[in-house]
Order: C-alpha cells, then sequence, then structure tokens
C-alpha cells in the first residue's frame, strides 16, 4: 500500500477502490495533506494536463473528477481538523437565464481537487445571488459560467453587481462561447477555456 495507489486509483477513474485506498492510508497515519496534495490533488493535475494535451477528453475528466471526490469526502471531515488550509473559497456558478452545468460542475471538482472549497449555486442565478454569497463566504473568487451566446451579458450585470457592492473579489468566466476578449471587455480578471486552466487561473488569482 503505498499514496501512488491513491493517484492510480484517481488516473484510472478506479471509483470503487478508492475510498478504501484513502482510508487505509489514513488509517496507516500518512498525514492528510500528504495523501490530498501527492495523492489527490497531484493526480487531478496530471489528468489536466492529459487532457490539454488532447489524450483525454471530457467524459474522462469528468471520471477522474468524480473519483477524486470520492476521496475528498473521506478527507474532508478530517481536514478541519488537522490545521489543513483550505486555498480560499471560489463561489461559481451558471448565470441567469442559462441552465446549462456540466462544464461548471467539472471546473467545481477540479477545483475542489486544487484544494479550494467551493459553493456552488447551480444554474440560472441571479446576480444578486452571487454578491450574497460572495459577501456571506468571504469568497476570493467568483466564477461564472454561461454556455450560451444569450446569457453571456448576464456575466457583465453579475461583475457590475459585485462591484457596485464593494467588492473587492477575482471574477473568472468560462464557457463554449466565452473568449478572451469578451472577458476583457465585461471588466472579468481571468479567463479560462478549460477546466485545468481554471485551476491554474485560480491558483495565480488567490496567491
Amino acid at each position: 500500500m503505498s499514496i501512488k495507489e491513491v493517484y492510480q486509483a484517481v488516473v484510472d477513474f478506479n471509483e470503487d477502490d478508492i475510498t478504501d485506498l484513502v482510508e487505509k492510508e489514513l488509517e496507516k497515519g500518512t498525514d492528510i495533506q500528504k495523501v490530498l496534495q501527492e495523492g489527490l490533488i497531484s493526480a487531478m493535475d496530471y489528468v489536466g494536463k492529459q487532457f490539454s494535451e488532447g489524450e483525454l477528453f471530457v467524459p474522462e475528466m469528468l471520471m477522474a473528477a468524480q473519483t477524486m471526490k470520492k476521496g475528498l469526502e473521506i478527507l474532508k471531515p478530517k481536514l478541519g481538523t488537522s490545521g489543513g488550509s483550505s486555498a480560499g473559497t471560489i463561489i461559481i456558478g451558471t448565470v441567469k437565464g442559462d441552465l446549462h452545468d456540466i462544464g461548471k460542475n467539472l471546473v467545481g471538482m477540479m477545483l475542489e481537487g486544487g484544494g479550494f472549497e467551493i459553493v456552488d449555486l447551480g444554474v440560472d442565478v441571479e446576480p444578486k445571488a452571487f454578491v450574497e454569497a460572495a459577501k456571506t463566504n468571504k469568497a476570493k473568487i467568483v466564477g461564472l459560467s454561461a454556455l450560451l451566446t444569450t446569457t453571456m451579458p448576464a456575466m457583465e450585470e453579475t461583475i457590475k453587481a459585485l462591484k457596485e457592492a464593494g467588492l473587492s473579489v477575482k471574477t473568472m468566466v468560462g464557457g463554449a462561447p466565452v473568449t478572451k476578449a469578451f472577458a476583457d471587455k465585461i471588466g472579468a480578471t481571468g479567463y479560462s477555456e478549460d477546466a485545468p486552466g481554471a485551476v491554474e487561473l485560480a491558483r495565480k488569482l488567490a496567491s
């Protein structure tokens, strides 16, 4: 038994064994942060790299993220007691008028795997709901997703609402029709075209 098996289970989408493997590592007395960083997070970083290089596709990414999430569920209750620090809180949601959530869910799982606390507001989220959640959770970042060109203006409305509320949060935007040029135009802090890129961007923005 070693931490490599936890890592490999994520890379191989082995959802059936991940829980046992993580529990066995903890029973052995392996440091929780080590299981998190070397077992789960580094595996998702590797999967993200494979995706970016065109070796893996969205369904595989979702399977790996789902496996990682199951492992994370074992660690979560213990992370609070180990003095492990979160990388920060990120609010995510699909903007008003848009009901698509596959991309958002994948980004959320990847960010969680990257060590962030995620508050997922779901789909069709009003600007004021993002503002309230950012205030309540003292979020560092707000992530906005849109999959329809018709709902992209809601991203601009939300960013405006966050600024008007006087919140100094960073904003990340993404989704099939969204571009870097559009992100710049609406005043978003950052843009990513895929989930692995979103994790990298969030790490930069949170540091």
